[in-house]
């Protein structure tokens, strides 16, 4: 009940409790008192709704309050849950750039192994040909001193005509 609708109340009773004849003084102890009793219901039920209120409101308060630790739990174990899968992809990154910087140098021993290796080849080629020249030139002399031994010319001036 609304305070405006027990003030109605009271004021009705107030009516209802007078009459339009002179009271005798009987009756003016009796309507004190029915005047007394309703106040004191009135300030009752006021204070009834009141208690009614604080109870509904403390109630409000706890729901809101376990609400929002729910939420706060949950964005916790969101943020646990986000950093734990960060980390993971971090260290699968990790390990990813380092298998490629080993692969990396790998490539690297094997690339200088080649070039090492084909300069072995090439002073080894260039070995055969100065053993090639140095025996040609000695085949070369020991026919020109044979030519001169024997006082014969080579039938072949150069070796392209």
């Amino acid at each position: 009940m609304t305070q405006e609708e027990q003030k109605k109340n009271v004021t009705e009773s107030k009516t209802a409790v007078s009459n339009p004849s002179p009271p005798s003084s009987e009756e003016k102890t009796d309507d004190s008192k029915a005047l007394v009793l309703i106040v004191a219901n009135d300030v009752l039920a006021k204070l009834e709704t009141e208690k009614r209120m604080s109870l509904i409101k403390a109630w409000e308060e706890a729901e809101k309050s376990k609400v929002e630790n729910k939420a706060q739990k949950n964005l916790s174990s969101i943020g646990a849950w986000e950093n734990s899968k960060k980390a993971s992809v971090e260290a699968e990154l990790k390990k990813i750039e380092e298998q490629l910087i080993k692969k990396k140098a790998e490539y690297a021993e094997q690339m200088k192994n080649k070039i090492a290796q084909i300069h072995k080849e090439a002073e080894e080629k260039r070995a055969m040909t100065e053993a090639k020249r140095g025996e040609e030139i000695l085949k070369a002399e020991e026919m020109a001193a044979k030519y001169r031994a024997t006082g014969t010319a080579p039938t072949k001036l150069f070796g392209c005509f």
